[in-house]
Formats: structure tokens, C-alpha cells, sequence
């Protein structure tokens, strides 16, 4: 889920689309096949897994170690295609390859309801992250293009935006796959053939709507080595260590849900708010960066991500996912869309660098905080020593950047 988020101000008057060669109609059928993309490869391709987890724990008897393993497998898999895609390669291919990213995306979702093997089900999710960071860096590239050539603020927005509808439209799938059961499909099955088929129309979708990228520029020129500076390595690290702390609810908060008896409902609702908050959030939280600055809103939403993670297993067990949910999908896609932007500002001589081991120490971290808290859960039989762990390690992080916040705003505004 990387992108760049939106600007830091606002312009005063948003220049109609068509002065820069678009039409208002082009660039919003461009944001919308982008919010599509991002719905199939993002909220289904890689978060749909924690909707679905539940019922592949009971169909195929995964222990919480096991599906942290595989977990971890389609982050390390997004790892890779995040690296992967860096390079030149797929200079002039770049809308080719996202719509095979979202082909691969749907053929992989129904694979998953095809096997029962831990070591298959890794194959899969591995496959399935490599496949959702392709979609993700090319599609993102013409859309955000587009966006960037047209002056619009609302491009982004709606683009990402669409990363939080799908995790909404994944979590009523989930909620609606019972019907499948009457075809003979266990619950799990159900789920991962729903899933593929709601991505096999958004990836037609996405084929009809987005434009070509021959108004990409070449992005090949050299950059200058990457300085670090101390708020860029504090950026860096809190970023790193950001994703450990986010992905283990953003896995296990829907089994933590039924792990608690909070019944069908409460897992239903709990995925559901997590999407669309996190759908609203990057357009609600540019509000408060008018008055903290990147780095305050930055600080802040790892300090309110920590809270909630300790409101989730603290609050009574009918409410816990819920809140949970809520302060997860507020918070995780802004901090991620923020950070980067940070990144770039703080190296603007080597924004591609900074933003590459920006990437790197994200999906460490992601990798590492399933693998963790599957191992963590396992030996205390419940998910809140793993999620208590994942609150102090934001809460270091939040207190870190606000420590450092006079520091990198003066760095951001040279």
C-alpha cells in the first residue's frame, strides 16, 4: 500500500483538467479504474486474507503459526515486487503489466480455495503479493500521472481511497460467501471464489477505464546517493517498525474477533469499519496537516493507531473488533501514505532511493510481525500479548517522531 499522499496544502484554485490536455471526464474514469486497481490487487489480493482467515483456520485446522507463516509469505511476496518493480524494466509496459498483475490477482484468489497445504496455501500468498505490488507501483504510476499532469488534488484521494473500499466490499463478501455453501464449497472455499469473482470484474473494469502510459516520463535519470540525515533515518526506522506493529491486526483482527466469541456480526462489522475508514481517512486527516504539519500527522497517527490496538483488547468483547477497526482503518493508510511523503521531501535529490529503503524497512517489518505475534498467540492461546506488544512498539514510534517533529518540519520546509 505505497503511494505518495496528498500534497501538503492546498491549491487556491484547481486548474480545470482540460487546461492541462484532459478532459474532467478522462481523469475521473482514470481515479476511478485507479480506485478499482487498487480495490482488487490491495483490498482483496493481499487484505481479504483477514476476513476469510477465520474459516481456513477451522476448514484446514491452520494453527495461529501457521497463518502468520502464510501471512508473512504474501508480504515477503510484496517485498519482492515492490524491489522487482524499481528497476527499468517495464518502462512503456507499465499498463499492461498492472492489468496482468489484476488477472493474476483473481486467478490466485481462487486458488486459494483450491488447496488446504500450509506450504501451498505460502506459494499462493506469496505469488499473490508479488502480484499485488505490480498492480499497485504501475497502475499508481498512470494514475497518479495523470493526476500530477491535471493539478488535481482529488486524484489521489480517490485512488487510494479505493484500498479501504475494497477491504469494505471484501468484508460484505465475506458476510454474503455462506450462500456458496449450497454448491457443495466449504466456507473458506466459498469466500476465496467470491472474492476472485468480484476481482475478475473490477479487472475488467480497470481494463475499460484506464488510459495508456505513453504520458509517463522515463523516470531513468541517475540520482544522487542518498545523504542520511537524522530525520530522514528516524522516518525511515519509526516507518520500519510501523509496519510491524500495523499488520498484526490488520491479520488477525477479524480471528481475534471470533476468537473472542464476539460472533458473526462482530467479525462482519469490525472488517467493514476498518474499510471505510480507512477509506475516508487520507481526505480527513488533510484537515489536521494544515495545523500540525506532515510530521504531527504523521506522530499522531502512530500514537492513535497504539490506543487502539490496546482499546482492542481491552474494551469489552462486543466492541473491542469494532473500536479496533475504526482506529486501524483511520490510521494505517494515512501514516503509509504520509511517511512516504515525508521520505521524498526529506531526500529531494534521491526521492526514488528514499522512497526504495522506506519500502524495504516496511516489508521487513510486515514480515516479521505476523511470524511474531502466529508464534506469540500460540504459546498464550489468545491474541493480546501480540497486540499489546504491537501497541508498544507504535507508541515508541509516535513519541519518537513527536520528539523529532521540530526537527523534521524544519527540514521539510527548506
Amino acid at each position: 500500500m505505497h503511494g505518495p499522499g496528498p500534497r501538503r496544502t492546498e491549491q487556491a484554485a484547481e486548474p480545470p483538467p482540460a487546461a492541462h490536455g484532459i478532459s474532467a471526464g478522462s481523469l475521473a474514469a482514470t481515479a476511478i479504474a485507479g480506485a478499482i486497481a487498487m480495490a482488487v490487487a490491495m483490498g482483496f489480493g493481499r487484505f481479504s486474507y483477514t476476513p476469510i482467515l477465520p474459516a481456513m483456520m477451522a476448514d484446514a485446522g491452520l494453527s495461529p503459526a501457521d497463518a502468520g507463516l502464510i501471512a508473512s509469505a504474501n508480504f515477503v511476496g510484496y517485498l519482492a515486487g515492490a524491489v522487482l518493480a524499481a528497476y527499468g524494466w517495464a518502462h512503456g509496459h507499465e499498463r499492461r503489466i498492472g492489468l496482468a498483475a489484476l488477472a493474476a490477482t483473481t486467478l490466485l484468489l481462487a486458488a486459494m480455495g483450491l488447496s488446504s497445504s500450509v506450504l501451498v496455501y505460502s506459494i499462493i500468498r506469496f505469488l499473490a503479493g508479488l502480484a499485488s505490488a505490480f498492480a499497485m507501483i504501475f497502475v499508481s504510476g498512470i494514475v497518479l500521472g495523470q493526476g500530477l499532469r491535471a493539478k488535481s488534488e482529488h486524484v489521489p484521494s480517490v485512488h487510494f481511497g479505493g484500498v479501504g473500499f475494497g477491504i469494505a466490499l471484501s468484508s460484505i463478501c465475506v458476510w454474503a460467501a455462506p450462500l456458496a455453501g449450497a454448491a457443495g464449497f466449504s466456507a473458506s472455499q466459498g469466500d476465496w471464489f467470491t472474492g476472485a469473482g468480484v476481482a475478475l470484474a473490477g479487472t475488467v473494469l480497470v481494463a475499460a477505464l484506464l488510459p495508456g502510459s505513453d504520458h509517463l516520463g522515463n523516470g531513468g535519470g541517475r540520482e544522487a546517493p542518498l545523504t542520511w540525515t537524522r530525520p530522514l533515518t528516524v522516518v525511515t526506522l519509526t516507518y520500519g517498525f510501523f509496519g510491524f506493529g500495523y499488520v498484526i491486526t490488520a491479520t488477525f483482527l477479524v480471528a481475534m474477533a471470533r476468537d473472542t466469541s464476539g460472533g458473526h456480526s462482530v467479525e462482519f462489522l469490525a472488517w467493514l469499519i476498518t474499510g471505510v475508514s480507512a477509506a475516508l481517512s487520507i481526505y480527513l486527516w488533510r484537515f489536521a496537516v494544515q495545523r500540525l504539519g506532515l510530521a504531527g500527522v504523521y506522530a499522531a497517527g502512530l500514537l492513535v493507531e497504539a490506543v487502539g490496538l490496546v482499546l482492542t483488547v481491552s474494551l469489552p468483547v462486543s466492541v473491542a473488533p469494532l473500536v479496533g477497526g475504526l482506529m486501524l482503518g483511520a490510521t494505517f493508510m494515512m501514516v503509509t501514505a504520509y511517511g512516504l511523503q515525508i521520505g521524498r521531501q526529506l531526500a529531494p535529490e534521491s526521492p526514488r532511493r528514499a522512497l526504495a529503503f522506506m519500502t524495504a524497512a516496511f516489508g521487513i517489518g510486515q514480515i516479521i510481525g505476523p511470524v511474531v505475534a502466529g508464534w506469540l498467540a500460540e504459546r498464550t492461546g489468545s491474541f493480546a500479548l501480540p497486540t499489546l506488544v504491537a501497541a508498544a512498539v507504535l507508541f515508541c514510534c509516535g513519541m519518537v517522531a513527536v520528539l523529532e517533529v521540530r526537527r523534521i518540519g524544519a527540514a521539510l520546509a527548506r
